[in-house]
């Protein structure tokens, strides 16, 4: 059974940072592109962000520049750094496979929100 675990959300002011951790566990987890996802209220879930297993990177324009996708394939987890939040990255975040069909059961996702 897969898990994946995702953390490090929270309430942020416009302008700072976060760094949200993905852990994932029950899966040869290296071998995948991951993907970050997000979901606001009454938006569809969108992929904002992936990562090959050998570290090439690929954005959506919307958070590019400001995000950075990484990965640690020894201790399964993916992480995304988010700088210059904006009240629009306000959202649920998620991790999963980042290609195609998104592989396995989504995790509870991390809240991150961007307000003063």
């Amino acid at each position: 059974q897969v898990q994946l675990v995702e953390s490090g959300g929270g309430l942020v002011q416009p302008g700072g940072s976060l760094r949200l951790s993905c852990a994932a566990s029950g899966t040869i987890f290296s071998v995948y592109v991951m993907g970050w996802y997000r979901q606001s209220p009454g938006k569809q879930r969108e992929l904002v962000a992936t990562i090959t297993s050998g570290g090439s990177t690929n954005y959506a324009d919307s958070v590019k520049g400001r995000f950075s996708i990484s990965r640690d394939n020894a201790k399964n987890t993916v992480y995304l750094q988010m700088n210059s939040l904006k009240p629009e990255d306000t959202a649920v975040y998620y991790c999963n496979t980042g290609i195609g069909i998104p592989r396995y059961s989504w995790g509870q996702g991390t809240q991150v929100t961007v307000s003063s």
